[in-house]
């Protein structure tokens, strides 16, 4: 898992629009990089409208907020309508990127194993190197965690 100080893996996946997004665009500023396991379910909604409820102090502050799951871009676009999410989703349909950042791996359940995202979260410095590490993440309030970590 990356530690803090380390650099940030870079990567570039499409957005919920199908427009490619790289770390790099973000250069200079702080990037929430939050991982998450599947859009529309009911823990990564509660996320999703945390970090969106929470808008205005992410944009005040000019941190960057992208949430990554392993789902289709037709299925972010259509979890950031129907919740009216601010926030850039991105595709990482085959998992590399949430490899690159230990967010991906074997689950179990229901007894039933499969590969899928972890709920970890990770903030990018504007130097590039990982500021804050959040593994496990519990939904509610993780937006206001980070702000008051932030500050």
């Amino acid at each position: 898992m990356p530690d803090v100080g380390d650099p940030a893996p870079s990567f570039k996946l499409p957005d919920q629009n199908g427009d490619p997004v790289s770390l790099a665009d973000f250069d200079g500023q702080h990037v929430v990089l939050y991982f998450y396991p599947r859009a529309d379910t009911p823990g990564c909604t509660t996320e999703a409208k945390s970090f969106r409820d929470h808008w205005t102090a992410f944009d005040e502050r000019d941190i960057a907020v992208l949430g990554v799951s392993d789902d289709p871009v037709e299925d972010l676009a259509a979890f950031a309508a129907e919740y009216d999410l601010p926030i850039t989703l991105l595709s990482d349909a085959d998992g590399d990127v949430a490899t690159a950042y230990d967010s991906y791996g074997e689950k179990d359940m229901f007894g039933n194993t499969f590969d899928g995202v972890f709920r970890n979260t990770y903030v990018i410095g504007p130097d590039g190197t990982i500021s804050h590490v959040y593994e496990d993440v519990t939904p509610e309030a993780h937006a206001e965690e980070i702000l008051a970590d932030l500050d």
